[in-house]
């Protein structure tokens, strides 16, 4: 059976029905859940979209991308950090462990944040949309960055680095994954650092109870994985991060700005309550 790919131009006929649908909907006054899923399952298929379209325009400007990915590990090396190859390398000779990092790194990139949105989106509410609006701006970001192809490690033999995804058969490049071709040069930042780490920082501020703590532990497996199976340079996640950063920053000032001076700040662009973690500065 042929495999179906969710090309950029199909998810973006589906995202446009869907928000289309959304509007109408509305405006037949059909209820505010069916309206909110309508227009939340629109909009993270149109950040999808522009997630394939990135892909698609790196590839047809493959020109230095190589050249790119081993300035940064060289860079990296002559800053102090640690070698991604050790790491790597330490890895290499456990299978079981190897393809447990390669299982990982395919599988809870998305489902994770799947798992985590619609967690919000069920149980609350009111920092679901602070939260979603995080995801779109921190992926729109680290997605511009993209334009310019950078190979990731795993392309870089030369280097020492093995692909250790496709000497298992787990590479989720080169073909259609659940309907999906990922993009092999958009490794420039991390989109699974920023990610992870919007699961982390989400879950302990809007869970309760100690046990809400064991979710750091997402990102800094996220973080390991990548860097040991050689799909991300160190650099990748921290300029991820630091854009990460940049939108909250960029949040908590446009929620100032709505609330005008003097008052506090509430609710964030879009009008929605901004969390008290932010709001606190904690």
């Amino acid at each position: 059976m042929q495999n179906l790919t969710l090309t950029w131009q199909t998810s973006a006929a589906v995202s446009g029905v869907l928000l289309g649908s959304a509007y109408v909907a509305g405006r037949a006054r059909r209820g505010a859940t069916v309206v909110a899923v309508l227009r939340e399952s629109g909009t993270l298929l149109a950040l999808f979209t522009l997630w394939q379209l990135v892909g698609h325009l790196s590839l047809l400007s493959t020109d230095h991308a190589l050249d790119r990915a081993g300035w940064i590990h060289r860079t990296e090396l002559s800053f102090g950090l640690p070698d991604e190859v050790a790491w790597q390398r330490a890895v290499i000779p456990h299978p079981w462990l190897m393809q447990a990092a390669n299982y990982y790194y395919a599988t809870m990139h998305f489902g994770v944040m799947l798992v985590l949105l619609l967690w919000l989106f069920l149980r609350h509410r009111d920092q679901y949309r602070w939260v979603r609006t995080t995801v779109v701006l921190t992926t729109a970001a680290c997605l511009v960055v993209q334009f310019i192809p950078v190979a990731p490690p795993r392309m870089l033999p030369g280097a020492g680095f093995v692909d250790v995804a496709a000497q298992y058969g787990q590479s989720v490049y080169g073909g259609a994954v659940a309907g999906v071709v990922p993009a092999q040069l958009s490794a420039m930042p991390s989109v699974h650092v920023a990610w992870c780490v919007i699961v982390a920082v989400a879950v302990v501020a809007v869970a309760r109870g100690p046990w809400r703590w064991l979710v750091v532990l997402h990102p800094v497996l996220t973080v390991v994985v990548v860097v040991v199976t050689a799909n991300h340079f160190w650099a990748d996640g921290l300029v991820a991060v630091a854009l990460l950063l940049v939108v909250y920053l960029v949040q908590h000032a446009c929620s100032g700005w709505r609330q005008g001076p003097g008052q506090a700040a509430q609710q964030d662009a879009e009008g929605h309550p901004v969390p008290e973690w932010i709001r606190s500065g904690r």
